[in-house]
């Protein structure tokens, strides 16, 4: 996470390195629904070690002895990392290969189900992370006074630095893109994610400079919690003010595109103070040329069942569930100078 962007707690509580060993990044797909039993799409359910999404499915096509497009996933997972993810596997004839011929030091199946539909993007609860974090140093309560902090009030939902590529330069190449250079197709929709990502972190660090990050403004559009379903601007009510306060609605940031902000009133104000920069208005004109249409997304983030433990007295171990799309780095961002250690 970019030492750029501001906390909402205060100062840092520690340093430490992550990512040590791809065992101490473990992050694991809550399915969004179950398969159905039959249909011509094998379910396979594994778990892969130091492998991104990309390589396992063209592993898994390879297996199946069908063309890449046969294989859906719901979303990309790190390589530097153990993950457990879901694939689909188009299969017509309704016979899978021997699945023994798949499983690898690096890659083993947990489950296969067979299911009438393809696997497509996005179609998951949301993920557990089991994170290891060595060589802390801190004090232990301001660390874990930091960790309260989070359980109780959630934190930034900051997009991570994996949407901005190496030394963040996938912005600078959305804007030469923008400008009339030329890109792969396979990067187009890498650096349109990174052009709104960037708005969207501009924008949230408004609303953390002002204090409304976790309570709302005038002509606010909010978001139901554990769905992309938004409503607003309304008049503030007693009821909006529960609903915030049991983390049941978030207040939203925008999600550059074609046509106006859903904001008014002071939300839209900020949002327009927000990206009122040269690079960022030619961001927004870039993204609504491509044709992305206006969307929202929650400026508040609350991991779900955070929980701690100190194996060792530089070693804190992190576990907690966030929903789809948003990053544990936010996490470790709010606690201190969490850097990425040597990957073995």
């Amino acid at each position: 996470m970019s030492e750029q962007l501001p906390r909402a707690f205060g100062a840092p509580v520690l340093t430490a390195q992550y990512r040590c060993v791809p065992e101490d990044f473990f992050v694991e797909e809550l399915a969004g629904f179950d398969p159905s039993g039959e249909g011509e799409h094998l379910l396979l359910t594994v778990e892969k070690r130091g492998m991104n999404t990309t390589f396992a499915a063209k592993r898994i096509a390879a297996w199946a002895g069908i063309p890449e497009m046969g294989v859906g996933y719901a979303g990309l997972k790190d390589r530097h990392a153990v993950t457990r993810q879901r694939f689909s596997v188009h299969l017509p004839r309704k016979v899978a290969p021997d699945l023994a011929g798949l499983v690898s030091d690096d890659l083993k199946v947990i489950e296969a189900s067979w299911h009438s539909r393809k696997l497509p993007r996005g179609a998951l609860a949301g993920n557990r992370f089991e994170l290891v974090l060595r060589d802390v140093v801190g004090d232990r309560t301001a660390i874990e006074a930091r960790l309260g902090d989070i359980a109780a009030h959630g934190l930034p939902n900051w997009f991570g630095e994996q949407r901005f590529g190496r030394d963040g330069g996938n912005v600078a190449a959305a804007l030469a893109m923008f400008a009339g250079r030329r890109v792969r197709r396979d990067q187009r929709s890498l650096l349109l994610s990174a052009a709104r990502s960037e708005l969207f972190n501009r924008v949230l660090a408004a609303r953390l400079a002002d204090g409304s990050w976790n309570r709302g403004l005038e002509g606010e559009v909010w978001m139901l919690a554990g769905s992309r379903s938004v409503f607003g601007p309304e008049p503030w009510s007693g009821t909006l003010a529960q609903r915030l306060a049991d983390f049941d609605i978030h207040p939203t940031g925008p999600l550059w595109g074609q046509g106006a902000s859903r904001a008014e009133a002071a939300a839209r104000d900020c949002e327009e103070a927000a990206l009122q920069a040269d690079d960022a208005q030619a961001l927004k004109a870039g993204l609504e040329q491509e044709g992305l249409r206006q969307e929202r997304r929650a400026l508040r983030l609350r991991p779900e069942g955070l929980a701690w433990e100190w194996p060792d007295s530089s070693v804190l171990r992190l576990s907690f569930a966030l929903p789809p799309g948003s990053y544990a780095t936010a996490v470790l961002h709010e606690l201190g100078d969490v850097a990425q250690g040597h990957v073995a």
